[in-house]
């Protein structure tokens, strides 16, 4: 899959109410949740407990929600880089809901829609609909209004 690329604030506004597309799939591993309960401290059963969380709500361990969140790093280039600026930060969230489980072994892709890019001093603040699916599932896991800020 090949990333669109771009350039600076005026190829930003142009795509505001786009969808820029999706990346490819990752399978969600036991080794990542167990490893992202060690770094939160998150180590609720139906997350690290695989037998007991195959007799729980989800048929097995889910995801954190936050992990599932947090891979917004690893997917988002996959669809789009920016360019024509010194840095970019994570600026935050507007708001952020889990509708559904990311169960462990299933196969997880986000995709994104650019909402809003707004001028702020010295670059530009860019938020996001980034929506994380899990194959074959009918309701998304995530979706999370990400916000970027870009600096000249």
């Amino acid at each position: 899959m090949t990333s669109r690329s771009i350039n600076g604030t005026a190829e930003l506004k142009k795509l505001v109410g786009r969808h820029l597309g999706y990346s490819e799939y990752e399978t969600i591993t036991q080794e990542q949740v167990n490893i992202f309960a060690d770094a939160t401290g998150d180590h609720q059963w139906i997350h690290i407990d695989v037998e007991r969380a195959t007799a729980g709500p989800f048929g097995g361990p889910i995801a954190h929600g936050y992990l599932t969140l947090s891979l917004g790093p690893v997917l988002l280039p996959q669809i789009f880089t920016v360019s024509g600026f010194s840095m970019g930060v994570n600026y935050g969230c507007n708001k952020v809901r889990f509708p559904s489980p990311v169960p462990v072994g299933s196969s997880l892709r986000a995709g994104v829609k650019l909402l809003n890019v707004e001028e702020i001093a010295n670059g530009v603040q860019v938020t996001l609909e980034t929506t994380f699916e899990v194959k074959d599932s009918a309701k998304p896991s995530c979706v999370a209004e990400v916000i970027f800020r870009y600096y000249v």
